[in-house]
């Protein structure tokens, strides 16, 4: 099970973190990728980590302001926010990738495994 929190309303300019945990499961050899899903539009990856944190990825609408990490000690991968404008109103979901292959993510793909329920994020003023 996969559970999304951090998420809330920030104002232009500002910052969230979002965390990814697992219950009652170990993350060692799962890629993790974060998707988001505004109104009207299609879920979009954004990010992934591969399953040995080496290895991140991050589409072009959020490099360089999103930064995604990883704690399999805590069984926990984090999406830290910032810069973040209006656009980046939508529903956040992590997803699980099971893989033997721990150095490897692909942050389009939407060959998941496990899905999260999602977490709101809201940038207005």
């Amino acid at each position: 099970l996969l559970v999304e929190s951090g998420g809330g309303w920030v104002q232009p300019g500002g910052s969230l973190t979002l965390s990814c945990a697992a219950s009652g499961e170990g993350l060692d050899y799962d890629a993790i990728q974060w998707f988001r899903q505004a109104p009207g539009k299609e879920r979009e990856g954004i990010s992934c980590v591969s399953a040995s944190g080496t290895n991140t990825h991050y589409a072009d609408s959020v490099k360089g302001r999103f930064t995604i990490s990883r704690d399999n000690a805590k069984n926990t991968v984090y999406l830290k926010m910032t810069n973040l404008r209006p656009k980046d109103t939508a529903v956040y979901y992590c997803a699980a990738k099971s893989t033997f292959v721990r150095t490897l993510c692909n942050v389009g793909s939407r060959s998941v495994d496990r899905w999260g329920e999602g977490v709101q994020v809201n940038v207005s003023s």
